[in-house]
């Protein structure tokens, strides 16, 4: 198994985080995990987080922005604020669906993408763009957004952080679109998806996921992080939840 890290979309305890940012970093840590995903400072400024995350030992590995701050005057705050505390990798995560219905706005939404990519590069700052089922949904002269936005735009300015849960439920296969976007996919979400009829979310390693073509198919493809994720929780608490999926990847050697 190649050399890769194992971190946490810290978006799963956003009520943790809401009540003690510091302290479920801590947790998050004595878990095992080696980096975070950010959905949020909580307040904090940039030197503060920097602190947090230096004392517990965690690795600012990306970073989920909204897209509204990614716009304008606000881009370069976040841009400035992530170099402060020394994450790289900055993610738009979603996007209002009704963007993509449309041909004409859709094809904006992409061309906006792309300049935000470019003035991040710039920088020094990596730009990637996470996907939902949507993207896979609708559709430009009959291929899905997703594809067209990475098809369309330059792959050292628009990365693609793949959520593997949501390529499986957009009715596309999770290994081929790792394998699909080779070199451009530094960073993957790990969620996993229940077996049952439903589908819905669950711990790592409990799901669908066949994490051995995952992984296998992450050290052909460049990816450097896999990030757990599990949008709701609905078997256990949160903490209980992450501690299972971290604990399945240890007991199956994905975590080095």
């Amino acid at each position: 198994m190649g050399r890769h890290g194992v971190g946490l979309q810290l978006y799963t305890l956003r009520d943790e985080c809401a009540d003690d940012f510091f302290g479920t970093l801590r947790k998050v840590a004595d878990l095992g995990y080696q980096g975070v995903e950010f959905a949020g400072f909580y307040g904090y400024s940039a030197r503060e987080v920097k602190q947090m995350i230096d004392e517990v030992g965690l690795q600012p590995v990306s970073s989920h922005v909204a897209l509204h701050s990614l716009r304008g005057e606000e881009l370069q705050k976040t841009i400035d604020f992530h170099k402060e505390i020394g994450c790289d990798y900055i993610v738009c995560p979603w996007v209002d669906p009704q963007l993509l219905a449309d041909t004409d706005q859709a094809r904006a939404l992409i061309s906006e993408l792309a300049a935000i990519g470019e003035h991040c590069k710039k920088q020094h700052v990596r730009f990637g763009y996470h996907n939902h089922d949507f993207e896979l949904a609708h559709r430009i002269d009959g291929e899905a957004v997703l594809h067209v936005l990475y098809r369309e735009t330059d792959p050292s300015v628009v990365l693609a952080e793949l959520d593997l849960y949501w390529i499986r439920k957009g009715g596309e296969d999770e290994v081929a679109a790792i394998r699909r976007y080779a070199g451009r996919v530094p960073v993957v979400h790990l969620k996993d998806m229940e077996k049952g009829e439903e589908g819905f979310f669950t711990e790592v390693g409990t799901g669908r996921l066949d994490l051995n073509a995952i992984f296998a198919a992450g050290e052909a493809s460049g990816v450097e992080w896999y990030i757990v994720e599990q949008d709701v929780c609905r078997d256990h608490s949160p903490l209980v939840s992450v501690k299972i999926s971290i604990d399945h990847l240890k007991e199956q050697g994905f975590l080095k």
